[in-house]
């Protein structure tokens, strides 16, 4: 089938879940190459199967080939533990998924492909590029947009599971599409995240050698003073042809003190720490 298509196929079944950004009226119907609300707005569906929910510009730091870094690293098993975990956490009965930030699709598709692909998801980003890459995981029931994380263009309680990982949140705007008993899962790193990559960069004295999550955490539970925290690390074996592609995969080699890393240098990175929590609220 075409992306096209396979979007289409998505839609007719999910339209429920989307809300029109100019009257924020519920879509009705897909029609045609369209989606359409009651009061006859519509939005275009793109021959690569996506829509876009933003009618202004926007600009983003990941570009190509900093998104093909991602998903070789990803699809190579580096956020499997992760993801297990959140599988975990979720119901067993069939939800409704988004993925906050969905970047290049890869962590969805592997999630999906955990929970046996029983789930209907939906990623977003600003990201077109990223968008665009994501829709070589078209499916029936998972689909891509483009979208502003500000004026999320989904239902009130229309979501089962919003999945952030490492992206910003909005949480009003989480609170007002969560379904009741839905979950919130927000992935953040801890300090030994990345740890050899810091330290090959940065060394060991360096703002940048380690991250602090105390303020992200604090305000989470802020919002959610009942939420659950699960800590998740272990070590990710890195192939040698996927070094190269760790350090494009993060922003960390621009900070302004970043060493500029020898292959050499590159090659010593044989294994990397994976060190998160997994912040879970439960609506």
């Amino acid at each position: 089938m075409k992306k096209i298509d396979i979007a289409k196929s998505f839609l007719q079944q999910n339209i429920n879940l989307f809300k029109c950004p100019v009257c924020d009226n519920s879509f009705i119907e897909q029609t045609n190459n369209s989606i359409v609300c009651p009061n006859n707005h519509s939005l275009d569906i793109s021959k690569k199967g996506t829509i876009q929910f933003i009618n202004h510009k926007v600009s983003t730091e990941y570009d190509g080939l900093m998104l093909e870094s991602r998903r070789r690293i990803i699809q190579a098993g580096f956020f499997d533990g992760i993801l297990h975990k959140v599988a975990e956490l979720m119901d067993a009965n069939p939800q409704n998924i988004i993925d906050v930030g969905s970047g290049e699709g890869m962590p969805l598709k592997k999630l999906m492909e955990f929970r046996k692909n029983i789930d209907s998801a939906i990623g977003f980003d600003i990201s077109k590029p990223g968008v665009n890459l994501s829709t070589s995981e078209l499916t029936e029931n998972r689909f891509f947009c483009i979208a502003d994380l500000a004026n999320l263009p989904f239902n009130d309680q229309s979501i089962d599971v919003i999945l952030d990982l490492f992206s910003p949140s909005a949480y009003n705007e989480f609170n007002r599409i969560a379904s009741n008993g839905g979950h919130l899962i927000k992935i953040v790193p801890n300090s030994h995240y990345l740890f050899e990559l810091r330290k090959l960069l940065y060394g060991n004295d360096n703002p940048n050698s380690n991250y602090d999550n105390k303020n992200v955490v604090e305000l989470f539970m802020k919002h959610y003073p009942n939420a659950k925290s699960y800590p998740v690390s272990y070590k990710f074996e890195l192939p040698s042809e996927l070094r190269n592609d760790l350090m494009i995969m993060t922003p960390l080699h621009w900070g302004h003190y970043a060493k500029q890393l020898s292959e050499t240098e590159i090659q010593t990175l044989t294994e990397i720490t994976v060190d998160v929590t997994i912040l879970d609220n439960r609506f």
